[in-house]
Protein backbone atom coordinates (compact mmCIF):
# COMPACT_ATOMS: atom_id res chain seq x y z
CA UNK A 1 0.00 0.00 0.00
CA UNK A 2 2.99 2.15 0.75
CA UNK A 3 4.47 1.70 -2.36
CA UNK A 4 1.63 2.68 -4.47
CA UNK A 5 0.93 5.81 -2.39
CA UNK A 6 4.41 6.86 -2.58
CA UNK A 7 4.17 7.00 -6.59
CA UNK A 8 1.14 9.09 -6.63
CA UNK A 9 1.94 12.89 -6.77
CA UNK A 10 -0.20 15.94 -6.31
CA UNK A 11 -0.16 16.38 -9.89
CA UNK A 12 -1.63 13.23 -10.52
CA UNK A 13 -5.00 13.89 -8.90
CA UNK A 14 -6.04 16.76 -10.80
CA UNK A 15 -7.67 15.69 -13.04
CA UNK A 16 -9.66 13.75 -11.04
CA UNK A 17 -10.23 17.13 -8.26
CA UNK A 18 -11.38 18.89 -12.04
CA UNK A 19 -13.11 16.28 -12.80
CA UNK A 20 -15.20 15.73 -9.70
CA UNK A 21 -15.54 20.15 -8.84
CA UNK A 22 -16.98 20.24 -12.78
CA UNK A 23 -19.46 17.30 -12.23
CA UNK A 24 -20.82 19.14 -8.94
CA UNK A 25 -21.22 22.17 -10.93
CA UNK A 26 -23.36 20.64 -13.35
CA UNK A 27 -25.42 18.56 -10.32
CA UNK A 28 -26.21 21.95 -8.33
CA UNK A 29 -28.10 23.22 -11.80
CA UNK A 30 -30.70 20.62 -10.86
CA UNK A 31 -31.40 21.28 -7.12
CA UNK A 32 -33.01 24.14 -5.48
CA UNK A 33 -30.31 27.44 -4.75
CA UNK A 34 -32.98 29.14 -1.84
CA UNK A 35 -35.87 27.99 0.04
CA UNK A 36 -38.10 30.63 1.77
CA UNK A 37 -40.02 29.52 5.31
CA UNK A 38 -43.09 30.95 6.64
CA UNK A 39 -42.79 30.50 10.72
CA UNK A 40 -41.62 28.30 12.39
CA UNK A 41 -42.42 24.85 11.03
CA UNK A 42 -39.42 24.53 8.73
CA UNK A 43 -40.68 23.55 6.04
CA UNK A 44 -40.04 25.41 3.21
CA UNK A 45 -42.88 27.56 1.42
CA UNK A 46 -41.45 27.99 -1.66
CA UNK A 47 -38.22 26.77 -3.28
CA UNK A 48 -36.04 28.30 -6.60
CA UNK A 49 -34.63 26.13 -9.02
CA UNK A 50 -30.88 26.91 -10.04
CA UNK A 51 -32.48 25.73 -13.38
CA UNK A 52 -35.07 28.46 -13.17
CA UNK A 53 -32.42 31.20 -11.76
CA UNK A 54 -29.57 30.42 -14.59
CA UNK A 55 -30.95 28.70 -17.40
CA UNK A 56 -28.41 25.90 -17.19
CA UNK A 57 -25.51 28.23 -17.67
CA UNK A 58 -23.50 26.41 -14.97
CA UNK A 59 -24.52 23.24 -16.65
CA UNK A 60 -23.18 24.28 -19.87
CA UNK A 61 -19.61 25.16 -18.52
CA UNK A 62 -19.41 22.48 -16.36
CA UNK A 63 -19.80 20.07 -19.57
CA UNK A 64 -17.37 22.11 -21.47
CA UNK A 65 -14.83 22.17 -18.47
CA UNK A 66 -15.07 18.27 -18.67
CA UNK A 67 -14.20 17.86 -22.75
CA UNK A 68 -11.62 20.89 -22.23
CA UNK A 69 -9.64 18.76 -19.18
CA UNK A 70 -10.59 14.91 -21.44
CA UNK A 71 -8.56 17.27 -24.14
CA UNK A 72 -5.96 18.41 -22.35
CA UNK A 73 -4.93 15.21 -20.56
CA UNK A 74 -5.44 13.09 -23.92
CA UNK A 75 -3.21 15.35 -25.99
CA UNK A 76 -0.75 17.67 -23.23
CA UNK A 77 -2.82 20.84 -25.07
CA UNK A 78 -2.23 23.47 -22.81
CA UNK A 79 -4.71 26.10 -23.87
CA UNK A 80 -7.32 23.11 -23.10
CA UNK A 81 -5.95 23.60 -19.44
CA UNK A 82 -6.24 26.69 -19.44
CA UNK A 83 -9.72 26.69 -20.87
CA UNK A 84 -10.71 24.20 -17.77
CA UNK A 85 -9.25 27.23 -15.79
CA UNK A 86 -11.19 30.02 -17.22
CA UNK A 87 -14.56 27.57 -17.39
CA UNK A 88 -13.83 27.29 -13.27
CA UNK A 89 -13.35 31.22 -12.99
CA UNK A 90 -16.31 31.77 -14.91
CA UNK A 91 -18.70 29.61 -12.79
CA UNK A 92 -17.18 31.32 -9.38
CA UNK A 93 -17.84 34.96 -11.69
CA UNK A 94 -21.29 34.03 -11.99
CA UNK A 95 -21.51 32.09 -8.57
CA UNK A 96 -19.98 35.36 -7.22
CA UNK A 97 -22.67 38.08 -9.05
CA UNK A 98 -25.57 36.51 -9.28
CA UNK A 99 -26.81 34.32 -6.56
CA UNK A 100 -24.22 35.24 -3.20
CA UNK A 101 -25.69 38.91 -3.77
CA UNK A 102 -29.50 37.25 -3.09
CA UNK A 103 -28.66 35.35 0.32
CA UNK A 104 -30.64 37.00 2.81
CA UNK A 105 -32.83 39.06 0.71
CA UNK A 106 -36.54 40.01 1.70
CA UNK A 107 -39.28 39.29 -0.87
CA UNK A 108 -43.06 38.14 -0.91
CA UNK A 109 -43.91 34.20 -1.60
CA UNK A 110 -45.68 33.76 -4.44
CA UNK A 111 -48.66 32.16 -2.72
CA UNK A 112 -52.28 33.29 -3.69
CA UNK A 113 -53.03 31.95 0.36
CA UNK A 114 -50.55 33.82 2.00
CA UNK A 115 -50.86 37.59 0.80
CA UNK A 116 -48.22 40.29 1.45
CA UNK A 117 -46.35 37.64 3.67
CA UNK A 118 -42.56 38.48 3.51
CA UNK A 119 -40.11 35.68 4.35
CA UNK A 120 -36.54 35.79 3.56
CA UNK A 121 -34.03 33.99 1.25
CA UNK A 122 -31.91 31.15 2.81
CA UNK A 123 -29.34 28.86 0.43
CA UNK A 124 -30.28 25.20 -0.39
CA UNK A 125 -28.37 22.51 -0.95
CA UNK A 126 -28.35 23.57 -4.36
CA UNK A 127 -26.34 27.41 -3.85
CA UNK A 128 -23.72 25.20 -1.33
CA UNK A 129 -22.95 22.60 -4.04
CA UNK A 130 -22.80 25.16 -6.60
CA UNK A 131 -20.68 27.03 -4.39
CA UNK A 132 -18.08 24.23 -3.82
CA UNK A 133 -17.91 22.68 -7.17
CA UNK A 134 -17.13 26.72 -8.55
CA UNK A 135 -14.16 27.36 -6.18
CA UNK A 136 -13.21 23.58 -6.54
CA UNK A 137 -12.88 24.54 -10.58
CA UNK A 138 -11.48 27.48 -10.56
CA UNK A 139 -8.37 26.67 -8.06
CA UNK A 140 -7.69 22.71 -9.64
CA UNK A 141 -8.34 24.26 -13.19
CA UNK A 142 -5.78 26.82 -12.39
CA UNK A 143 -3.04 24.55 -10.92
CA UNK A 144 -3.97 22.38 -14.35
CA UNK A 145 -2.86 25.38 -16.22
CA UNK A 146 -0.11 25.28 -14.78
CA UNK A 147 1.42 22.26 -15.81
CA UNK A 148 3.67 21.99 -18.72
CA UNK A 149 2.45 19.82 -21.84
CA UNK A 150 4.54 16.94 -21.07
CA UNK A 151 3.35 16.87 -17.12
CA UNK A 152 -0.13 16.98 -18.98
CA UNK A 153 1.11 14.01 -21.13
CA UNK A 154 2.41 12.04 -17.82
CA UNK A 155 -1.29 12.54 -16.40
CA UNK A 156 -3.02 10.14 -19.19
CA UNK A 157 -0.44 7.27 -18.51
CA UNK A 158 -0.14 7.65 -14.99
CA UNK A 159 2.60 7.57 -12.25
CA UNK A 160 4.02 4.05 -13.59
CA UNK A 161 5.30 5.85 -17.13
CA UNK A 162 7.22 8.34 -14.82
CA UNK A 163 9.33 5.88 -13.57
CA UNK A 164 9.83 3.70 -17.06
CA UNK A 165 10.27 6.94 -19.26
CA UNK A 166 14.22 6.32 -20.52
CA UNK A 167 16.96 9.34 -19.52
CA UNK A 168 17.97 10.17 -22.83
CA UNK A 169 22.06 11.31 -22.71
CA UNK A 170 22.06 15.03 -24.65
CA UNK A 171 21.83 15.66 -28.24
CA UNK A 172 25.66 16.12 -29.66
CA UNK A 173 25.64 19.23 -32.34
CA UNK A 174 28.20 19.84 -34.58
CA UNK A 175 30.08 23.38 -33.91
CA UNK A 176 30.77 25.50 -36.50
CA UNK A 177 34.60 24.46 -36.58
CA UNK A 178 33.81 21.01 -36.91
CA UNK A 179 34.16 19.69 -33.61
CA UNK A 180 31.05 17.85 -31.40
CA UNK A 181 30.04 19.13 -28.29
CA UNK A 182 27.49 18.58 -25.98
CA UNK A 183 24.34 20.74 -26.02
CA UNK A 184 24.80 23.23 -23.62
CA UNK A 185 28.15 23.20 -23.32
CA UNK A 186 30.76 25.42 -24.63
CA UNK A 187 32.71 24.77 -27.49
CA UNK A 188 36.58 26.20 -27.56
Amino acid sequence: MRRILSGIRPEHLLPFACAAAAICLGASEFMDTFEFDLGTSGEPQQTIAASDRHSYALLVLAIFALFALVIAVVSGSRPAATAVAVAGGLALLFFLLVDLPDVGQQGTVDDPSRVFFSSEAEPANGFWLEMVGSVALAVSGAALATLRPDQLRLLRAGPEAEAEEPVRPPRERRTPHGGRTRRGARSR
